[in-house]
């Protein structure tokens, strides 16, 4: 779908999508990588060097089987991520330069409910990662675990527990995170309505079209968690996902109201 800048501050009209919008989205968010794939790998590129940073610790402390729940953790953070590429893209179906400075530049100065919507992740960040490693603590004990080769784990009874039942946790904080961000980021960073209304209405087109939402936020999670634990396929798959949510956001809150 083409998308021009909003231009009105009237109440956003919350529609229904499909899997088609899904299925459209995704194509949508592969045309715009392909058209400025420079700055979209560059932006990229700033994640997955955290990323690589953060599961190298890990393993060299020992704590592998701790790289599931850290990837995991990576969904919990991610939406507040996108800012940066939704301006990409809104610079892209303008016709504009799209470059990485703007995107940086746009994830360095957010609007303050962004700010607060990232307070927000972190701090369920860190409670999941708390709990992932009290439980670690318990189920797999202190003994030092590198990796056998790069990210591969070695698969014990109690690891695999482990690793279950923390991603079993930590799916429902992500499905928080998701019901609360997946469109209050965007509404948000278009300044279409206020931080407190902008939530409401992302909760509400959650539940609304909610076998959907499942299947975005299962497609998301499956192709992230591969994407860390395979990082540079991350510089291909985040912008992609992420054009493809702005995408399906303007779906599901077009800018031009139905007659």
């Amino acid at each position: 779908m083409d998308h021009e800048s909003p231009t009105y501050r009237q109440q956003p009209a919350l529609q229904r999508v499909s899997y088609r919008d899904i299925r459209n989205a995704l194509a949508f968010g592969w045309r715009t990588f392909r058209r400025i794939p420079g700055a979209s790998v560059g932006f990229a590129s700033i994640f997955v060097f955290i990323g690589l940073a953060l599961l190298a610790g890990v393993g060299w402390f020992g704590f592998s089987p701790m790289a599931l729940p850290f990837a995991g953790g990576f969904l919990l953070v991610g939406p507040v991520l996108l800012g940066g590429f939704f301006e990409l893209a809104v610079r892209d179906s303008q016709g504009r330069r799209a470059r990485f400075v703007d995107a940086a530049r746009r994830s360095a100065s957010p609007p303050p409910g962004i700010l607060v919507i990232s307070l927000v992740c972190a701090f369920l960040f860190l409670v999941w990662i708390t709990d992932a490693a009290v439980l670690y603590s318990f189920m797999v004990g202190t003994g030092h675990l590198p990796y056998k080769l790069p990210w591969l784990i070695d698969l014990k009874e109690n690891v695999v527990g482990f690793e279950l039942l923390s991603s079993l946790m930590g799916s429902v904080l992500a499905f928080i995170i998701f019901a609360i961000s997946a469109f209050s980021v965007p509404l948000v960073h278009e300044h279409r309505t206020s931080l407190v209304q902008a939530i409401y209405l992302s909760v509400r087109a959650v539940f609304r079209n909610f076998l959907i939402s499942l299947t975005w936020g299962a497609l998301l999670s499956a192709v992230t968690i591969v994407s860390v634990a395979v990082l540079p396929l991350l510089l291909l798959s985040l912008p992609v996902l992420a054009y493809a949510s702005f995408d399906l956001y303007r779906s599901a809150f077009p800018l031009q109201p139905p007659d």
